[in-house]
């Protein structure tokens, strides 16, 4: 029988003394290896090694895919960028590439003037989508006619897509239409307005295989591109939306009445083009 002192000690919970031995591990699994440090993102590490090795290359493609956009615009924020994606596709079709990288202080005042105001004449007061003419368009396609008759697209998507993404309609379209979006306005926010129109002008195709500001004036008009005049610039501004059929070196008569449009408007875009002014520090 238990004594009295005990019994008063079996109701009360047992103190862990700190020199008290633990408790042996269940395996031996559990145990680090001598030398090594545990593994990190191991979640991470099993779903990949449960991956087969074409598993493994589509997903590494895929994360490439995602992670060249963000770490290219930081680069090209700086340097030229060498290539575009639109260069390399192109590359299939045939044609070769012809470039000659300009800045902006070596192309005519005339020809940002008319692009800007022929494809994004609010350029200077969207942040990369310009959701006025998105509006609009949206409109257009609930109207019971036709569905919309013009894009939406900004100088911002258009350099997003030249530089980083694809042509193309259909399903692949749409994928990339939803990408151009965000990119466009982390490209904005990063990037001055004047590095925007500067990468713009020297990645567009202005003919078959034909790409930037200094390379379309030499093709065109056998003359660099600062000196290219009022008329001129408008012309290879009138030919952007469609560069492998309309020829501003030798223009129809349509591409004439919109490079006139064009001029026009472009004389009158000067308020709105001071985002384009050379700051101290730029």
């Amino acid at each position: 029988m238990a004594s009295k002192s005990q019994q008063k000690d079996a109701g009360k919970p047992r103190e862990k003394l700190p020199w008290a031995p633990r408790k042996k591990r269940e395996s031996l699994a559990d145990e680090p290896q001598a030398g090594t440090s545990p593994r990190r993102f191991q979640r991470f590490w099993t779903f990949w090694e449960a991956r087969s090795v074409w598993q493994r290359r589509v997903l590494a493609v895929m994360a490439f895919l995602v992670a060249w956009p963000i770490v290219g615009t930081l680069i090209y924020g700086v340097i030229p960028p060498p290539v575009s994606n639109l260069m390399v596709f192109r590359l299939f079709t045939g044609n070769g590439i012809h470039k000659d990288w300009v800045s902006l202080d070596e192309m005519s005042p005339y020809l940002a003037a008319s692009v800007v105001s022929s494809e994004d004449a609010r350029f200077c007061t969207h942040h990369g989508v310009d959701w006025v003419e998105f509006q609009n368009v949206i409109d257009d396609a609930m109207d019971d006619g036709e569905g919309p008759s013009r894009g939406a697209s900004t100088i911002s998507m258009q350099t997003a897509k030249n530089l980083f993404l694809w042509e193309g309609r259909g399903p692949l379209g749409a994928i990339r239409k939803g990408l151009e979006m965000p990119l466009a306005l982390y490209m904005d926010a990063l990037w001055t307005k004047r590095r925007m129109i500067e990468v713009y002008l020297n990645i567009v195709e202005w003919a078959p295989g034909v790409y930037g500001a200094e390379a379309a004036a030499q093709f065109h008009f056998k003359k660099p591109a600062s000196k290219l005049s009022r008329r001129e610039a408008a012309l290879l501004a009138a030919v952007l939306p469609n560069p492998i059929k309309r020829k501003a070196g030798k223009p129809s008569r349509g591409v004439r009445l919109i490079a006139g449009i064009i001029e026009r408007r472009a004389r009158g875009m000067g308020p709105y083009l001071t985002c384009l002014d050379r700051k101290n520090w730029l």
